[in-house]
């Protein structure tokens, strides 16, 4: 299914957080996936054509993201997870199946610990955890938001796609086969956070807000949550090691397994769904 294809299924609702354009395709019990920085609902476009003849599979462009605008307030990872209760008050979202990706990860979990009744299951891949925020391998973009000095770095990305899908800096060293992303796809990444001087401002805002202390807040309440918890997890991730899904897994007394996807980059729910699905299916049925 390409871009195209899924957006079919796109939709748009007001939301206390402001407007948010969201993918909603099939029926059945929800599932609500949430994306990372600098993606959008795209990235989750495989895993819904897969699982949207058995559920309702719901993927949220995060403000700033994809076809929502940046919150009208401060951008920050507690200000996001509010903007997914607030998504989910709308459309009366309860019993939902929420599956996370890369800092979606770490929205996630100050979601789970503040809404955890809205949650029927979790499932975590590639994120952040306990007190890696920013990790070490992007601290040095997040430095130069901090400063103000993103935009010359962002603005290229954008303009020299050769240079997003083979720099190790690029959004390419994120996936296993950037060879076969076509420069439509890497816009459509990009482009919302890095497309004018306004959205690259409020993208540093966002970077430059990251703390430790958000995720550490949370924690209290994750070591609590009794959630049933699946933690699937790519083992070649230049971002989050997999010592993070494990010490997720012993954090979380509902947590029941990890899964690794041996070679797997940080967004491989894109590029191998087919894996991620089929432990969703498993945790989903055995839950």
């Amino acid at each position: 299914m390409t871009d195209t294809d899924v957006d079919t299924f796109r939709r748009t609702v007001r939301t206390d957080s402001g407007e948010i354009s969201y993918l909603d395709a099939g029926s059945g019990r929800p599932a609500l996936f949430v994306h990372g920085l600098g993606t959008n609902a795209h990235i989750w476009r495989n895993v819904i054509d897969q699982l949207r003849g058995e559920r309702r599979c719901i993927a949220l462009d995060l403000p700033l993201h994809g076809r929502s605008p940046a919150l009208a307030g401060k951008m920050s990872l507690p200000a996001l997870a509010e903007a997914v209760e607030d998504f989910c008050s709308a459309l009366d979202l309860t019993e939902i199946d929420l599956v996370t990706n890369d800092t979606g990860g770490a929205v996630g979990q100050i979601f789970v610990a503040r809404h955890g009744h809205r949650l029927r299951t979790l499932t975590l891949t590639n994120c952040e955890a306990h007190d890696n925020l920013p990790n070490e391998a992007f601290a040095g973009t997040v430095a130069l938001a901090r400063k103000g000095e993103l935009a010359p770095l962002a603005g290229r990305m954008l303009t020299d796609l050769a240079m997003s899908r083979t720099s190790g800096r690029g959004i390419g060293a994120n996936f296993e086969h950037p060879d076969r992303l076509s420069d439509d796809t890497l816009r459509d990444f990009l482009a919302p956070v890095a497309g004018s001087a306004e959205s690259i401002r409020r993208f540093e805002e966002l970077l430059a807000s990251l703390d430790p202390a958000d995720l550490l807040a949370a924690e209290t309440e994750l070591r609590k949550l009794k959630t049933p918890t699946l933690i699937v997890w790519g083992t070649a991730d230049l971002h989050f090691e997999l010592k993070w899904a494990y010490w997720l897994r012993d954090a979380i007394p509902g947590a029941t397994d990890v899964v690794e996807v041996d070679g797997g980059k940080l967004f491989f729910p894109y590029e191998r769904a087919g894996e991620l699905v089929a432990a969703l299916r498993r945790h989903w049925n055995a839950n």
